[in-house]
């Protein structure tokens, strides 16, 4: 049986899964990433299908989401976008070392994934933490400065009455730079990486992600399967069934045994 545990790490709160009679060992672990605008009980079915692959998991809400919503709307929340991917990423942190503290988890077995922003999460966390042993990124970004670029350009675009001083823009890219995986490559080393993107999702284009598995190839090709890029020609902005099962998939592959007791 699988159950949820709704907890508060510090200031977040979490939805914490795992089966129930194993609930008190040591286990893989995952934290997963909700999108923009969303929250932590919209992943529940990544969470409950990795659960029963005997992984322990956390569905944290990032700031300004979830329980942590302060009222902004879409807009105000994009101009907050990047320094809640910044916020979120130094959270991950606090949440392993909460777990790790009370036992709950083998730090050498620990993942990374999320949807959309908690993609672009995911690919951040993997270019600063040593310690995450495996990542899946659904509908993420590794190019950070390439996609805020971008972004503002069609913010600006979109809303006539928003003008972004240069300054500013200069100032939000220095921010990222360092969560840029694109610009680190060298800190994937060689873990497992998956990326799962549709070919006609509107949001967060695939083209920076699947260039940046092109440039990667090279550097894994002594070590196969290890990185991969899955493109759904149908989909948009949504992961598909195939991709959602794929993510259980390759934590199970790539974690180690987790149906196994430690």
């Amino acid at each position: 049986m699988v159950v949820i545990e709704k907890e508060r790490i510090g200031d977040i709160p979490v939805l914490h899964i795992a089966q129930k009679e194993r609930f008190d060992e040591k286990l893989p672990f995952i934290i997963f990433i909700h999108g923009f605008t969303s929250a932590k009980e919209h992943n529940l079915h990544y969470a409950y299908l990795m659960a029963e692959k005997g992984f322990r998991v956390l569905l944290p809400d990032a700031i300004y989401h979830g329980e942590r919503s302060q009222g902004y709307s879409e807009t105000q929340l994009m101009m907050r976008f990047w320094g809640t991917v910044v916020q979120t990423i130094k959270e991950i942190e606090i949440l392993k070392d909460d777990l790790l503290n009370r036992n709950l988890i083998l730090p050498d077995k620990i993942g990374i994934s999320g949807t959309s922003m908690g993609g672009i999460v995911t690919n951040g966390a993997m270019a600063v933490y040593k310690w995450i042993s495996a990542g899946v990124s659904l509908m993420g970004n590794p190019s950070y400065v390439k996609y805020a670029q971008m972004q503002m350009e069609n913010i600006q675009k979109q809303a006539a009455d928003i003008n972004i001083p240069q300054q500013e823009m200069n100032k939000q890219l220095e921010l990222i730079r360092d969560y840029d995986l694109s610009l680190h490559s060298d800190k994937l080393a060689g873990r497992p990486m998956l990326y799962w993107h549709g070919a006609k999702d509107p949001v967060v284009p695939y083209k920076h992600a699947s260039d940046f598995y092109e440039s990667m190839r090279p550097a894994y090709a002594n070590a196969k399967g290890k990185l991969q890029f899955i493109l759904d020609k149908q989909a948009g902005h949504k992961v598909s069934r195939e991709g959602v099962l794929k993510t259980a998939e390759w934590f199970e592959t790539f974690l180690g045994q987790a149906g196994q007791k430690a």
